[in-house]
């Protein structure tokens, strides 16, 4: 080069990064991470979340309605209704719902569509059948460890990207639709 000519300009980007069918997702500007914005709010995840249980609770209700049994107390003497729970198929119903609505319905649950959100993988693409499993896995775990349940809740609270510790297990992102 000569002294006082400019260096050539530099070629222009190239912004196709994973997309290049169409226009990056909200909140996903060329190839760089994910903007804040383009997050799913943690309040409308907290209420799709409630629904989620309400509906889990209701589907899987039959199951756990009027589970008793008698047994006899014999520091008092006498016969003792306990509830029994079948807390296994109730957990399965809920693991199910999750996983597979997660999985193979555009990464929405009922209460995630409602409130305009959907898990995605880090890369904004699709979550894939293994990633939601691990991810309800690790979120019923957590769940049914005392108060970790608790905890993985307020990591969402903490985190940059808006991750619990199961999103964060299983690579993903709640997003806004």
């Amino acid at each position: 080069m000569f002294m006082g000519t400019p260096p050539p300009p530099p070629p222009p980007p190239d912004d196709r990064g994973p997309f290049p069918w169409s226009a990056p997702p909200p909140g996903r500007h060329g190839g760089g991470g994910p903007s804040r914005a383009g997050l799913g709010g943690r309040w409308r995840r907290l209420f799709a979340g409630i629904l989620d249980i309400i509906i889990v609770g209701v589907v899987s209700s039959p199951f756990t309605y009027q589970s008793f049994t008698t047994v006899w107390d014999t520091s008092k003497d006498v016969l003792v209704r306990v509830p029994v729970q079948h807390t296994f198929l109730a957990a399965l119903i809920g693991f199910l719902y999750y996983w597979l609505l997660t999985a193979f319905w555009n990464g929405q649950t009922l209460g995630k569509k409602l409130f305009g959100l959907r898990v995605v993988d880090r890369g904004w693409g699709r979550v894939g059948v293994g990633q939601a499993a691990l991810r309800e896995v690790v979120a019923w775990v957590l769940y049914a460890t005392c108060c970790l349940g608790w905890i993985n809740l307020a990591f969402i609270l903490f985190t940059r990207d808006k991750q619990a510790i199961h999103d964060i297990a299983a690579r993903t992102l709640v997003v806004d639709t």
